[in-house]
């Protein structure tokens, strides 16, 4: 039995389950539906998939040691999170100003619709332009390559196995979600989450934004 394989199966779990943009976009979504919650963890997927073969071609190292377009990629990725969390808390501020001045508390879709390709995109362009997904790979993946074996097709299998963690734990926050959604999508629930989600990916596009800025 491969022990290092093990381990890094067991690494790479706790990583992909860490809650992050990746995380709050795929509940963020699936609140809208459960389509358009798997349609974003499939993005998400593949995302991974372009890390993946970043690292394994080698491009990863060249992003990580030229700092200038390293700090593009940061600013790029950022921007995009911040509008992601932007966009969700102007949409609970619209729908709190639409519960106030109808006082209905009528069960609501939740999330921020946006159509199963739409989902997609957000999803995947959130975790491809993740900065610190390149140093992540590049970072873990030869610390389980054995002595001796070879790079290239060891490095894909790490890389592999990251993805399809991600197609099992992705979907199936999304259907919890869906199976939650009568209480999530009640209003003022989903008011929370919708604020909560926002105000973290907000903070976390302007983490983002701000480190290449300030160096």
């Amino acid at each position: 039995m491969d022990a290092q394989l093990l381990a890094f199966v067991a690494v790479a779990a706790g990583m992909v389950a860490l809650p992050g943009a990746d995380f709050t976009v795929v509940v963020r979504n699936a609140l809208a539906s459960r389509r358009d919650g798997l349609a974003t963890a499939v993005g998400v997927a593949g995302g991974l998939v372009v890390h993946t073969a970043l690292a394994v071609a080698g491009l990863a190292a060249v992003l990580v040691t030229m700092p200038v377009l390293f700090r593009g990629v940061q600013l790029l990725g950022g921007a995009y999170v911040l509008y992601l969390g932007l966009s969700g808390l102007y949409a609970m501020r619209r729908r709190a100003a639409a519960g106030s001045g109808s006082g209905s508390e009528e069960e609501v879709t939740g999330g921020t619709p946006a159509g199963p390709g739409r989902a997609l995109r957000q999803g995947f362009l959130t975790n491809a332009l993740n900065p610190k997904a390149p140093v992540l790979f590049l970072s873990l993946l030869p610390q389980f390559v054995p002595d001796g074996a070879a790079p290239l097709p060891r490095t894909l299998l790490l890389a592999s196995v990251v993805v399809l963690l991600a197609l099992v734990w992705f979907p199936a926050v999304a259907l919890l979600v869906d199976r939650l959604g009568r209480w999530l999508r009640r209003p003022r629930a989903a008011r929370v989450i919708e604020g909560g989600s926002g105000s973290a990916l907000t903070a976390l596009g302007l983490v983002l934004v701000a480190g290449p800025l300030l160096h």
